[in-house]
């Protein structure tokens, strides 16, 4: 099954601890973040459960459909912080336990001061095909 592990910029249940946001990081810091998460990459492509991941950058909008011949509504350009998605990693395992599992894993990449900064994680699971009824 594949998962969807989101990282939100400050989304979730409350923060555990001195949570620090990652703008108010060391450049020595983000480095170790990267390197933490890049690092749990490669051991879950290693294992054939890694399917992909990418950062992305706080900006954005939100855009919507406005009718024939109009040109799309935006919202921005920028959604509210609560909203903002700061990256995602595609995984695909054997159940829901193992996606919770790593999901927890990569809660623990370390923030400032070196130390895990217990980040809430969204766990999706992709939707599978409906299964067809015949009569």
């Amino acid at each position: 099954m594949k998962y969807l592990l989101l990282k939100h910029y400050r989304g979730g249940p409350a923060p555990v601890g001195d949570w620090v946001p990652m703008d108010r990081w060391t450049p020595a810091e983000v480095d170790a973040h990267m390197r933490y998460m890049r690092d749990f990459a490669a051991r879950l492509e290693e294992s054939g459960e890694f399917v992909d991941g990418q950062a992305l950058a706080p900006e954005g909008a939100f855009v919507r459909y406005d009718g024939e011949g109009r040109p799309p509504v935006t919202d921005g350009p920028f959604a509210e912080t609560k909203d903002l998605i700061a990256g995602w990693m595609i995984i695909d395992v054997e159940s829901w336990d193992r996606a919770v599992e790593l999901a927890g894993e990569l809660s623990a990449a370390p923030g400032a001061g070196g130390a895990p900064i217990h980040e809430w994680l969204e766990v999706r699971p992709f939707l599978t095909e409906l299964p067809t009824v015949t009569d």
